[in-house]
Parts: structure tokens; sequence; C-alpha cells
């Protein structure tokens, strides 16, 4: 699923901005449904940023989500990621394809603490 790549210090900057975008999105969004799709695509685009510091490239196969989410929690020495980045991407998939999961206030809320802490913890490693 992942392929050895050397990739430039701007290519991975340009990854670690586009997440926090997302994640900035999520924050000036107050619908729960826009927070989480939001907090959920963050967490993906860091991972792809932890991966790119860490020369990998993931290949855009089925499952390339849950390596993604994997491997952050791996790099991050954090089982915490992998249980809760599978809990949002299970529910984004139930809500694309099984017809919808609404997402409350406090759990779009819950994932946007989650996810800043997580960047809290990477943030280092792009300075």
């Amino acid at each position: 699923m992942f392929e050895n790549f050397q990739f430039t210090e701007s290519q991975i900057n340009d990854y670690f901005q586009s997440a926090l975008h997302n994640l900035a999105i999520a924050k000036k969004d107050y619908e729960p449904e826009v927070v989480f799709k939001f907090c959920y695509e963050a967490i993906l685009k860091l991972a792809i940023a932890v991966c790119a510091k860490n020369n990998l490239r993931v290949k855009a196969r089925q499952g390339h989500h849950i390596e993604l989410i994997q491997k952050l929690s791996e790099f991050m020495n954090d089982k915490e990621i992998e249980i809760i980045g599978e809990e949002m991407r299970s529910k984004r998939n139930r809500d694309l394809y099984n017809g919808g999961v609404l997402i409350s206030e406090k759990e779009a809320g819950d994932y946007l603490l989650w996810a800043e802490k997580i960047f809290q913890e990477v943030n280092h490693l792009f300075k």
C-alpha cells in the first residue's frame, strides 16, 4: 500500500498546510456533519503529511484510508488514533453508502477536540 518516495520539504509542507486548512474549516463551522467531515479529512491529510515526512507515499487503492490511519497511529505510537480514526472512517462510509449518519453536536465537538490534540502532538515535525 505504501512505497518509498523522497518528498521535497515544499511538498511535505503543502500536505501539512492542506491538513491545517481542513482543520480550520472544521473549527469555523457549526454544522456537526461539516465539522465531522473536515476533521476526518484533516486527519487523513495529516497522515499523508506524516508519511511523506517519513519518505512513504500511499497508493490510492481500496482500503488506503485504513492504512493511512494505521500508519499515523504507528508513527505517533498512539493506538487511540487507530481506534478513533477507524470509528470516523466507518461513520463516514455509513453516511456515504448506507443512507446517512447523523452526527450530534457533542460528537462533532469531541472529534474536533481529538483532532486538535493530534495536530498539537505532531506539530513539531513540521517546523
